[in-house]
């Protein structure tokens, strides 16, 4: 007969474990029916005649209604119709020829005992012990798939929250003063550093699950298919076995009945186990697509790009990561190799055995030892797995930002003694205080910091080296304290502040009881010092912060003291305001149609007067004395002549001139790309407040290379008020101070 194709579940029934467990645990329960019929028959040989009529009717009935299932299982994409398997063909000569059979004596029913029901037994009570194991084997591996997807989702949930903690961040800068600018800043800063290795985390998960998600349906799972196959295969060849030796048995007692037993035989050497399986497989293959793909999904509060965040802080994540991942490859390879051939070697040596019922126990043995194996290597892989996704994805984006870096050689620790991290400066505490210590260098962090330390350890130290950079780092920390604190209380010296002091002292002085306390302990943002502060401010204790020179910004006195009358109040009319000095000119470069709230629609080739520019949108004013904002992109601008009006007569010099105190974008834009019909408008900033303005009384000549040109009439965008009774503004033509009482709010 010729050998039917070949057929492999693995490959042609896709995630179908459910079904073929269930099939193949009908064929191992289906023994128990063998093996009943034998004993059966063994005891009813003596009473011959009706009694074997009656058995074998008995048996048709039971295979009837067992045929469907035992043909395709239970739950067909197709339905057999009148068809049946192989073996069941086989089973239904066997009935048909037990009818032809007339006599039986007690040779026959001690060796059906003895020979078949009891190697039935055995057969049955093993493989079905076998598919529990391969029903083990598959629920471990769907709880391994299903662990990655949970990780997954923690990470997406992970990356939400700190998205939103991201946007608390932002918004508290909105929100917060001067004096707490520049620390919700760096907070946002920080927090963004955070989101950004949340972020990367987020996406290599992503990568890690789809790896493990191919891997469990095109590799795991197919191999469990078709171990069960080959369960299923040869129990239908053990059970071939038993039946041709059940025949042969009843050949040699029934000499009369050859004829039809070597009838029973050639159809049982028929049914070879592909011709089930086969069978099976042709009712139950249905159309299957592979899940898709794991993609990044942007947080719906803050909107970003699926790639990967590469900055100089996310690098030094990646790159601790990247260092971890392969330490960890290089320890699990090796491992998993020699595991592997393990289990090749014990499939080898149970193929050799599994038909050979004489090697029952052998097969019992390696059948177990194989199953444990696959299990036991099953951790092993995964993490492999991982860290070679792991590897691949960060080489791919940044390459190897590893090589040529010295890491430090962290190790866990408790620490006994109260301790700062090193790289957030923040005390190490909690119920178990544990960190990481460098045993190289002394390096101690948060174990939330470890993944964040720059690959920068200097090398072995011994314990002075230790100490030593222990005590230059703290030195630094400090000092950098030190200098944030000086910036915080200088920034905090408003002009209302001052000018209550200023009341409070008489006019003429700054009373001690406002000014003292604060204004003694440092510097004024321009750094110089006031002898009056001195002289007026008397400390109560004697302190290091009394010892430093108190100073104190100039207050710019008002017009009135150097003016010998003010010019003419500003006249105004109806007609559009004309262009200011030195304020610049632009032509529309593109067509804007000005849909949103505060946007000005202009047509290409439009000249307009350039107000304020922030380097992403521009606020310009039309020659009808339409104001609104245009995308920066739009605008090309014109250099126009400036010319001087009379100016008023300057103020006398201040002591020292506050610095300049420049604003750093939060997150530098990419440039746009421009098409036919103009490049994109940038994004509006979220919660942007309205920019506030004043607008010039009086023209003011500079006399300080911090100070500012103005014209009277001419309005400017406010950076910072009350620098020491000076305003800083920023203009057309650069950044700059004037004084506060030459201008008023518009």
């Amino acid at each position: 007969m010729e050998a039917p194709p070949p057929v492999s579940f693995g490959e042609e029934l896709k995630d179908a474990f459910k079904p073929v467990n269930a099939w193949i645990a009908g064929g191992i329960a289906w023994l128990d029916d063998i093996q009943s019929f034998y004993r059966e028959r063994a005891t009813i040989e003596k009473e011959y005649g009706a009694k074997l009529n009656a058995l074998s009717k008995k048996y048709y009935e039971k295979k009837s209604k067992k045929s469907a299932s035992l043909t395709v299982g239970d739950t067909p994409q197709m339905t057999p119709g009148s068809l049946e398997s192989a073996s069941l063909t086989t089973w239904t000569t066997i009935l048909t020829t037990t009818e032809a059979l007339a006599s039986e004596h007690d040779a026959l029913s001690v060796a059906l005992s003895t020979q078949v029901c009891d190697v039935l037994k055995n057969i049955g009570v093993r493989y079905d012990d076998f598919r529990k194991r391969h029903e083990s084997l598959s629920t471990k591996l769907l709880s391994e798939r299903d662990g990655v997807y949970g990780e997954l989702k923690k990470s997406k949930a992970e990356y939400d929250s700190e998205c939103k903690h991201v946007e608390e961040k932002r918004q508290k800068i909105d929100k917060s003063y001067d004096s707490s600018k520049g620390k919700a800043e760096r907070s946002y800063q920080n927090e963004l550093t955070e989101m950004s290795n949340v972020k990367n985390s987020y996406i290599i998960q992503i990568n890690v699950a789809n790896h493990h998600k191919r891997r469990y349906y095109q590799e795991d799972l197919p191999e469990v298919l078709n171990s069960l196959q080959d369960l299923n295969e040869t129990r239908v060849s053990k059970l071939n076995t038993l039946w041709t030796l059940s025949s042969e048995l009843e050949t040699n007692c029934y000499q009369k009945s050859i004829s039809h037993l070597e009838t029973q035989i050639s159809e049982i050497a028929r049914n070879l186990p592909q011709l089930d399986s086969g069978m099976f497989a042709k009712h139950n293959v249905c159309h299957w697509n592979e899940p898709p793909d794991f993609v990044f999904e942007a947080s719906p509060i803050w909107h970003d790009n699926p790639d990967m965040v590469i900055d100089e802080p996310a690098q030094v994540y990646l790159r601790n990561l990247l260092q971890k991942s392969k330490r960890g490859m290089e320890g699990l390879k090796g491992e998993v190799e020699r595991r592997g051939q393990e289990i090749g070697k014990l499939a080898e040596n149970r193929d050799k055995v599994k038909l050979d019922e004489s090697m029952e126990q052998k097969d019992i043995d390696i059948t177990r030892a194989l199953l444990y194996s696959q299990e036991d290597i099953l951790s092993h892989a995964s993490k492999l797995l991982t860290y070679e996704v792991q590897t691949e994805t960060i080489l791919s984006v940044v390459g190897d930002v590893a090589r040529g870096t010295q890491s430090h050689n962290f190790k866990s620790t408790s620490f006994k003694i109260p301790t700062n991290c090193d790289l957030c400066s923040e005390r190490i505490w909690g119920l178990s205080s544990k960190g990481f210590t460098c045993t190289d260098c002394g390096y101690s962090c948060h174990a939330k910091c470890e993944m964040k330390v720059p690959a920068t350890c200097p090398g072995v130290l011994d314990k002075a080296a230790k100490k030593a950079l222990k005590e230059e780092k703290r030195m630094t920390m400090a000092q950098n304290g030190k200098n944030g604190s000086e910036t915080d209380l200088s920034r905090s010296n408003t002009m209302s502040s001052m000018s209550s002091s200023y009341a409070a002292g008489g006019g003429g002085t700054l009373g001690p009881a406002r000014m003292g306390s604060k204004l003694s302990k440092s510097p004024s943002l321009s750094g110089a010092s006031t002898k009056s502060a001195s002289s007026v401010t008397t400390p109560t204790a004697p302190t290091a912060a009394a010892k430093t020179t108190a100073a104190r910004r100039v207050i710019a006195p008002p017009p009135d003291r150097y003016v010998s009358s003010p010019p003419p109040p500003i006249q105004k009319d109806e007609s559009p305001p004309s262009t200011p000095g030195g304020v610049e000119q632009g032509k529309m470069k593109y067509a804007f149609a000005g849909e949103g709230e505060g946007e000005l629609k202009v047509t290409e080739g439009t000249t307009v007067t350039i107000v304020e520019d922030d380097g992403s949108w521009m606020t310009v004013r039309l020659s009808d004395g339409s104001e609104g904002i245009v995308p920066t992109t739009y605008v090309e601008k014109i250099e126009t002549p400036v010319s001087s009006p009379p100016r008023s007569p300057s103020p006398p010099p201040r002591t020292a001139a506050p610095p300049r105190l420049t604003a750093r974008p939060l997150m530098a834009a990419p440039p746009p790309k421009v098409g036919k019909r103009g490049p994109p408008p940038p994004v509006k900033p979220r919660g942007a407040k309205k920019v506030p303005k004043v607008k010039a009384l009086y023209a003011y000549t500079p006399t300080g290379e911090d100070e500012i040109e103005m014209e009277a009439g001419e309005e400017f965008v406010v950076l910072e008020r009350d620098v020491g009774g000076w305003v800083k503004v920023k203009a057309a033509n650069g950044e700059g101070l004037v004084p506060g009482t030459y201008v008023e709010d518009v």
